[in-house]
């Protein structure tokens, strides 16, 4: 079954689960693929989840330990 626009990754689940569930699992998704900027090379958007709770940046094969879904570095 294809996705479509309006529903991203939640495209998935057809017409199961509403609305809501739906939304917070794309607002996850989301957080899960986007590339982040490392912290410690300062290179953009180089950082990417390997792992749940792993990060790590491209350039500098720098690893994190930070969010299961989202990339959180606290300076």
């Amino acid at each position: 079954m294809g996705r479509t626009k309006k529903v991203r990754h939640a495209g998935k689940f057809g017409v199961r689960y509403g609305k809501t569930i739906k939304d917070r699992y794309n607002k996850i998704m989301d957080a899960k693929i986007k590339k982040y900027d490392c912290p410690i090379c300062s290179k953009e958007k180089s950082v990417r989840r390997i792992a749940f709770g792993i990060w790590q940046c491209k350039k500098c094969k720098t690893k994190f330990a930070s969010g299961a879904y989202e990339f959180i570095w606290e300076k």
